[in-house]
């Protein structure tokens, strides 16, 4: 017993003193309780197969699928139209939405899914996503109190009052507790989240960047005013031929920038998939191909009616004359004084077959040339607007004696999302919030997950399996399933059971109303270290005898245990989705305890007066 108390209080300290990695701090001292023999090694390594550690590393997937494919943005720039750009309306509509889907869906599952919204919502309106990730993970836990399936601890209880020979508790019978809980916390971490966490991190992403973005450069470079499309029909004669072959530079003065068409992959299932080309010269030309086209309108007319060419107009087609980026990006290259390239023309440097880009503008002083590029004369101090596939614009930085690549062109590619994949990822994610919504379909909650974040992979969610394993947080997953086994640990060595019965005990000769919150703190205090499934699972039999000892309704007191073990906000790792922000908002160890800890005190407090009026002794 003593073993496995100092190993506890160990990991609480460096956990709090915050220099050593968390997930580090959980593996020593799992391998601390190995070591002595307090745990075999089965149990030490059954929380790496525990179903909430699965379903979180598939909640990752799917909650970077929704990120990936531009759903996020999509979804949050929808909630900022209700928010505007006041921060008090975007935390209070985090609050409402997690709670309205928390009741529902499993909290893990909630938080998982709100992150990327919630990031993409604060970067809009440039607000610091620190403040509102903790609160939505706080909300979800919260939320979780209304619906009998909203956290574990909830079936918990219920079981143990059937097993008891009591009714057991109603769908919604937890409502009117977890809407006292939604707006009391409410309140509480409007002024906690503003005074301790909007500070914390700094922003990433798009807006934390100086650089200028995809979209800027095209329009500050002006390409889309000339830039036309283009389908090839099936009849026309271009069908088959190479690119090279048309010689449409020196014929026409034109330039095919990129070739698009649509496909279905047959290593992607559920939907086609968009494939982006440049326009190399041996590119062949097929049916239905959809050309990008630099030049004058005029001529591009020619051009279109002599091949049996169908030209869309601005607003025609599948989307206005603008450039997406999926599989090629641009960027700007900066030539050196000492450059090699200086004083000859675009078309003698090569810059297609040499690095397999295209030169689509020079910016010249503050002018920008489009027209005639090929025969420009390149001068020292130019800037080039490049494009290409984004690995051959990213080894233009090899040649750092020639130019210097202004940003990071692969960093830029992981920010592109492929929206035109939103749709199937909005498909599979709410087929799987279904799933784990509806009893009568026969499919357990972490099988929905590992099947959605398949799915996501399988569709094209993510443009291949390392994307998909970069979205898992490592960290977060070794620390609950490290921490997982420490629950065995306490109750193997009795040291659970004797902190439980010692505490319920000396308060059992008072009154009802003394007991109830000795049994709320002592769960919310033993949450803070051990899982609030576990605890709720030691302390739930006991709350049980307690109430029958002293002959009242044994209902509030479960309520009190599963109030204790789900509103447990003072530590990263007591409950999943306190740990699933920990990263994603920067927070810290003391974080947790400056908003975690007067929340969980003041719900705590606030509950036990009101127990008894919702549910009499």
């Amino acid at each position: 017993m003593i073993e496995t108390i100092v190993v506890l209080l160990l990991s609480v300290v460096f956990f709090i003193n915050g220099r050593i990695r968390s997930d580090i701090v959980a593996l020593c001292a799992l391998v601390a309780l190995l070591l002595m023999g307090i745990l075999t090694p089965e149990e030490a390594l059954s929380g790496f197969s525990n179903s909430v550690v699965i379903m979180m590393i598939g909640l990752f997937v799917v909650g970077g699928a929704i990120f990936q494919t531009g759903l996020a943005k999509m979804i949050s720039s929808k909630l900022m139209k209700l928010a505007g750009h006041s921060e008090t309306k975007l935390f209070l509509l985090v609050m409402l939405v997690t709670s309205m889907m928390g009741a529902f869906v499993s909290n893990t599952g909630t938080v998982a899914i709100m992150i990327p919204i919630v990031v993409s919502m604060a970067m809009s309106v440039k607000m610091n996503p620190s403040r509102l990730l903790m609160p939505l993970a706080f909300a979800s836990s919260m939320s979780g109190m209304m619906t009998l399936i909203g956290t574990p601890p909830n079936l918990v209880i219920n079981e143990e009052l059937v097993k008891n020979g009591f009714d057991g508790l109603g769908f919604f019978t937890f409502l009117p507790v977890g809407l006292i809980c939604i707006a009391v916390g409410t309140l509480i971490l409007l002024p906690l989240s503003k005074r301790f966490l909007s500070a914390q991190g700094s922003l990433s992403g798009a807006s934390a960047s100086s650089g200028k973005s995809l979209k800027q450069l095209v329009k500050e470079y002006g390409i889309a005013n000339s830039l036309h499309r283009v389908r090839i029909k099936a009849g026309s004669s271009v069908v088959g031929k190479m690119i090279g072959e048309l010689d449409i530079r020196k014929n026409y003065s034109l330039n095919i920038i990129e070739v698009r068409h649509v496909e279905r992959s047959q290593r992607k299932l559920l939907s086609k998939n968009m494939v982006q080309q440049a326009a190399d010269s041996d590119t062949v030309l097929r049916a239905d191909d959809i050309l990008y086209i630099s030049g004058n309108a005029d001529i591009v007319k020619v051009f279109a009616d002599k091949y049996k060419l169908e030209l869309f107009a601005d607003n025609e087609g599948n989307g206005k004359n603008a450039l997406d980026f999926y599989d090629i990006g641009v960027a700007e290259i900066v030539l050196m004084s000492s450059s090699t390239v200086v004083n000859k023309t675009i078309r003698e440097v090569e810059f297609r077959s040499k690095y397999n880009v295209s030169v689509l503008g020079i910016c010249r002083k503050n002018k920008y040339i489009l027209q005639g590029i090929a025969d420009e004369t390149i001068r020292t101090g130019d800037v080039l607007l490049v494009q290409g596939a984004w690995n051959n614009i990213a080894n233009l930085e090899k040649e750092d004696n020639e130019w210097i690549v202004v940003g990071r062109p692969l960093e830029e590619a992981a920010k592109v999302t492929l929206d035109y994949k939103a749709p199937v990822a909005a498909l599979i994610m709410f087929a799987m919030i279904a799933v784990m919504v509806f009893d009568f379909v026969p499919v357990a909650p972490v099988t929905a997950v590992m099947l959605a974040g398949l799915l996501m992979v399988l569709s094209g969610c993510f443009r291949n399996v390392e994307a998909a394993y970069k979205t898992i947080n490592w960290e977060s997953i070794v620390l609950i399933a490290a921490m997982m086994p420490m629950s065995m640990a306490l109750e193997k060595t009795g040291v659970s059971s004797w902190i439980s019965n010692a505490l319920v005990s000396s308060l059992g000769s008072y009154s009802p109303l003394l007991l109830m919150a000795g049994i709320y703190f002592t769960t919310s205090f033993m949450t803070m270290f051990i899982s609030n499934t576990a605890t709720a699972v030691l302390m739930a039999p006991i709350a049980m005898s307690s109430a029958m000892q002293v002959g009242v309704s044994p209902v509030p007191f479960l309520f009190a245990v599963t109030l204790g073990a789900s509103l447990c906000f003072a530590s990263p790792f007591s409950t999943p989705p306190n740990a699933l922000v920990m990263p994603a908002g920067q927070y810290r160890f003391s974080d947790y305890v400056k908003v975690g800890l007067p929340l969980q005190v003041i719900l705590g407090i606030v509950m036990i007066l009101l127990l008894p009026l919702i549910f009499p002794f």
